[in-house]
C-alpha cells in the first residue's frame, strides 16, 4: 500500500471519529491495567460489567490486595480465566505498591514484569493512559492490517512494527483505537460490512463486496 493511500485512510477515520478511546471503563491508570488484563479472551462489554462491581470497592492496588485473591475473583467471576486473572492481579498490586509507589509505571519494560501483562497489554496501557504511540495489535487489527492490505504480516510482532513504522506520524496516537474499532463493527470476520465502510475505494481486499 503507497503512502498516500495510508494517509487517506486514517484521514477518514480521524474526520470520522476525531477523538477515539477504547471501550473499557476506567478513570485512572490502575483502572485502566486492570480492565485491560481482565480483558484477555473476554469481552470489553463483559469486562466493563465486573468492574463496574470491583471499582466502587477496591481500585488501587493497596484495595485490591487487601481484598484478596478469593474475593477478587468473586468480583470478576462472570469473566472467562477469572482465578487465573485474580491470581495475577493480586501479584501485580504486590508489585506495584513494592517496586513503583503503587503507580502504574509508563515504562515498557516495567510494565511487562508484571504477572499478567504482556507486550499487548503493555502497548493498550502506553498508548492510553499515557499518550505514547504505540500499537496494541489484537486480532482485529492483525485481521485489518492484513485484509485491506495496510500492514500484511504473518505474527502480531510483524504487524505491530509494519504498522508503527507505516503510520504517519499525525495518525500514530490514534490509530490503535480506530483500527480496533473498524475491525470490531465494519471490517468484520465472516462478513465485512464493506457497504458501509467509508475506507472501502481504499481498500486492497480482494473479496470485498462493493
Amino acid at each position: 500500500m503507497n503512502p498516500a493511500k495510508r494517509h487517506a485512510i486514517f484521514s477518514r477515520l480521524r474526520a470520522a471519529n476525531p477523538h477515539p478511546t477504547t471501550e473499557l471503563e476506567y478513570s485512572t491508570p490502575f483502572e485502566l491495567l486492570v480492565a485491560v488484563v481482565l480483558s484477555a479472551q473476554s469481552t470489553d462489554k463483559g469486562v466493563n460489567l465486573a468492574t463496574r462491581r470491583l471499582f466502587p470497592v477496591a481500585n488501587t492496588p493497596e484495595a485490591i490486595v487487601a481484598l484478596g485473591e478469593a474475593e477478587l475473583a468473586y468480583f470478576i467471576k462472570t469473566i472467562g480465566l477469572y482465578r487465573s486473572k485474580a491470581r495475577h492481579l493480586i501479584a501485580a498490586c504486590k508489585m506495584l505498591i513494592g517496586l513503583h509507589g503503587s503507580a502504574v509505571p509508563a515504562d515498557r519494560a516495567a510494565l511487562e514484569a508484571l504477572p499478567g501483562v504482556g507486550r499487548k497489554t503493555a502497548n493498550v496501557i502506553l498508548n492510553t493512559a499515557f499518550g505514547q504511540p504505540t500499537m496494541a495489535v489484537d486480532t482485529h487489527i492483525f485481521r485489518v492490517a492484513n485484509r485491506i492490505g495496510l500492514a500484511p504480516g504473518k505474527t502480531v510482532l510483524e504487524v505491530e512494527k509494519k504498522l508503527v513504522k507505516t503510520i504517519p506520524a499525525e495518525f500514530r496516537v490514534d490509530a490503535h483505537h480506530w483500527l480496533i474499532l473498524h475491525g470490531r463493527y465494519i471490517c468484520q470476520a465472516r462478513k465485512p460490512k464493506c457497504g458501509e465502510c467509508i475506507i472501502a475505494d481504499l481498500c486492497e481486499y480482494k473479496g470485498k463486496s462493493v
